[in-house]
């Protein structure tokens, strides 16, 4: 995946919160551009979350990060 001002730019735009994950080895987005996009973000709540792997080798405890993080943000998602 390149990095470049189509990813960049939008990013740039982006204010609500983020938990962003990234694959310190990834063979298929670069380390370099991950951080591009991460600096880029506009909000003034991100997070950095780095893992040694490659690309399909996300720790399973990073979908339960996720999962508190979008339960945080958005609720428990029942309706009343």
């Amino acid at each position: 995946m390149a990095v470049n001002e189509w990813l960049t730019r939008p990013a740039a735009r982006v204010t609500v919160p983020v938990e962003f994950l990234v694959q310190w080895d990834d063979e298929e987005v670069p380390r370099d551009g991950a951080m591009r996009i991460f600096e880029a973000l506009a909000t003034t709540e991100k997070s950095l979350h780095a893992n040694g792997g490659g690309h399909h080798q996300v720790p399973h405890f990073e979908i339960d990060s996720a999962i508190r993080f979008f339960t945080r943000h958005l609720g428990t998602g029942s309706m009343s």
